[in-house]
């Protein structure tokens, strides 16, 4: 049985290999922020959301998929946590029976899985009811697919069938073994036959009985019992193995039930963090690769709104045909805050998630790459223009054709005359591979020479800011200016 509730044609597997740079990435754009308000306390739920935002799709129909199984959740939350509870009910039954390990002979792995497969059959009967009520009012491709198997296949009479099957296993009337005589008159060929059933007059005191030979083993014999406890374990040993690999992949059903489900229980966890704070969310639309395009409207970052008791500010973000958009303006602005923005939604976008914005709309990218400042190297066994060159290499090495990079304040560290040209031809070879940057600086000879070019493929942003000095946390178009009024901030602090 496939649950099918991630992919459509797959299951999704949370031990996949991350991108290499998945450490990068959780640093720069504060992830551990948006995976414990998915978590929320929950171990499990964190370890499934991590690779599932970290490893994004790039096909638009399967993240469409995604988003449509994520409304279903959002409408029917109450019925969701119900799967999922029974999920983790199924999956626990295993514990309930783990002191009959005590011994790993036949007899007591079949004991074992026999009681394990009776809860979890219990379980399977449960959710196929629950399927059957609620099904109709689910309209995504993964629910109605779920439902309809879970009704297909594990329909009454295919659950009785089970449940019997079960019951003749308890063998409470003994076992009824066939086996050939091997040389030396050993024992060969054992195989559990089902009982036959005796004609009513067979039962009757007087009734013709089929010839047989029988032998008692006395009260004391030991090693007879012994012998005949050898005989029955070889006789069940193929029986035990069989049952013990169906429990197995019974559980193997509701684990998978249970991780996928789980990323769903993330987003709704998250969600309703951001509904409490009554900040917009929205299920952007994807498009294909090719065409470079991101329009927004009332962006902001998911992680920021998580760490702050007040609303944050959303932008506006017009970037169609735009390879290049640099973020200039005043410190403090809110320019490193519109990035992570940039590179959290499109996660969240390729994850099948709802984003943080009003409106979203951008094509998938085939990686996203971040490179931000990072603090003085405090070892000293390098600088920190060496430890940014050493990062922008491993980057090039990774990055490809229709991949998304964003700079924060990258190369700041030398001087004004090094820093922009290093960073200016970093970005010329990058948009000559075909890959989007977003690039906040500071270094006004950088953002002024590829404004003087005249590209119409760039974008020029700049952090809005009041005569007075206020910052209004508003990212806007405009040129680069030749300060990014650093003496604010000092007065803001020395007063």
């Amino acid at each position: 049985m496939k649950v099918l509730l991630m992919y459509p044609d797959r299951d999704f597997d949370p031990k996949s290999e991350l991108p290499a740079n998945e450490i990068a990435l959780t640093q720069d754009l504060e992830l551990e922020t948006l995976w414990d308000a998915m978590a929320d306390g929950d171990p499990f739920l964190y370890g499934i959301a991590r690779p599932a935002v970290l490893l994004g799709l790039t096909d638009p129909d399967e993240i469409v998929y995604r988003q449509r199984v994520l409304t279903d959740c959002l409408e029917h939350e109450e019925v969701v946590r119900q799967m999922y509870a029974l999920a983790i009910e199924a999956i626990q039954s295993e514990r309930k029976v783990n002191w009959l390990m005590s011994s790993a002979s036949p007899d007591r792995i079949l004991y074992r899985s026999v009681e394990i497969l009776k809860l979890q059959v219990a379980v399977l009967r449960r959710l196929r009811q629950l399927a059957e009520e609620t099904a109709g009012s689910f309209q995504s491709d993964g629910f109605t697919r779920f439902f309809a198997m879970l009704q297909q296949e594990l329909d009454d009479d295919y659950l009785q069938t089970v449940e019997r099957h079960l019951q003749a296993l308890s063998f409470r009337r003994g076992v009824l073994i066939s086996a050939a005589l091997a040389k030396g008159n050993k024992g060969s060929g054992y195989v559990v036959r089902t009982p036959r059933r005796r004609r009513w007059t067979e039962q009757l005191p007087l009734g013709k009985r089929p010839a047989s030979f029988t032998f008692q083993i006395p009260p004391r014999d030991d090693r007879g019992f012994l012998a005949l406890a050898n005989i029955r374990n070889r006789g069940i040993n193929p029986v035990s193995n069989s049952i013990a690999r169906s429990a197995e992949h019974v559980k193997s059903f509701f684990d998978m039930v249970r991780s996928e489900l789980a990323f769903y229980l993330g987003c709704l966890n998250l969600h309703e963090r951001l509904d409490e704070k009554a900040e917009p969310t929205c299920l952007p639309i994807p498009l294909p690769v090719g065409r470079s395009v991101i329009d927004a409207r009332g962006l902001y970052d998911v992680c920021l709104a998580l760490h702050v008791d007040e609303r944050v500010v959303g932008n506006e973000l017009g970037a169609d045909d735009k390879s290049l958009v640099l973020i200039t303006g005043a410190n403090q602005g809110g320019k490193s805050t519109l990035l992570r923005g940039v590179g959290v939604a499109q996660l969240m976008m390729q994850s099948g998630m709802f984003i943080g914005a009003e409106a979203f709309r951008a094509n998938v990218c085939e990686g996203i790459f971040t490179h931000f400042k990072r603090e003085e190297d405090t070892s000293m066994e390098r600088g920190k223009l060496d430890e940014e060159l050493s990062r922008m290499s491993d980057i090039a090495e990774a990055i490809a054709p229709n991949c998304l990079l964003l700079c924060n304040e990258s190369f700041a560290s030398t001087n004004e005359r090094e820093g922009p040209e290093i960073a200016r031809q970093v970005v010329r070879a990058l948009l000559e591979k075909g890959i989007k940057i977003f690039f906040v600086t500071h270094m006004f000879d950088l953002a002024s020479g590829f404004h003087a070019q005249g590209l119409r493929t760039a974008l020029f942003l700049r952090a809005e800011r009041k005569p007075d000095g206020t910052r209004t946390f508003r990212i806007t178009e405009g040129e680069p200016l030749s300060t990014s009024f650093g003496g604010d901030s000092y007065r803001r602090i020395f007063g």
